[in-house]
């Protein structure tokens, strides 16, 4: 138990150790992963999973996935990138894509926030509340 919670906060310790502006710097990143391969300190496939895991998060949460009925026209594209990048900043990478289920509408999430605004999902709503 001693050990897990060590890991953990070493694990933390070095993820912000790769953190440049509040970013992940993946050039830092391989560089802690690869020290401490190299010097496989006490419980290091812990700390590499610990920070492996933190990374996912980070990951997840910098990156925003938009989904749509239909391919978006550029200008679209680009209002809803400024919305999001001014709600949630700089340093989200955007992925656009199509999903025809979705029949019309957006469905937007960053990280763990979901933002549902497709056809589909409002049928499903009043198909639930009949």
């Amino acid at each position: 138990m001693k050990i897990s919670k060590q890991a953990l906060r070493e694990a933390r310790q070095l993820f912000r150790s790769c953190q440049v502006n509040g970013l992940l710097d993946p050039n830092r990143l391989r560089q802690v992963v690869s020290l401490l391969a190299a010097r496989k300190p006490r419980g290091y496939v812990e700390i590499l999973s610990r920070l492996h895991r933190l990374v996912k998060l980070d990951v997840e949460q910098h990156t925003a996935r938009v989904e749509s009925a239909t391919l978006l026209p550029a200008d679209v594209q680009a209002d809803v990138s400024d919305h999001i990048k001014k709600n949630y900043g700089a340093g989200l990478d955007i992925l656009f894509s199509q999903n025809p289920a979705l029949i019309g509408g957006l469905r937007i999430q960053v990280g763990s926030d979901l933002y549902d605004g497709s056809v589909k999902t409002r049928l499903e709503k009043l198909e639930q509340s009949f």
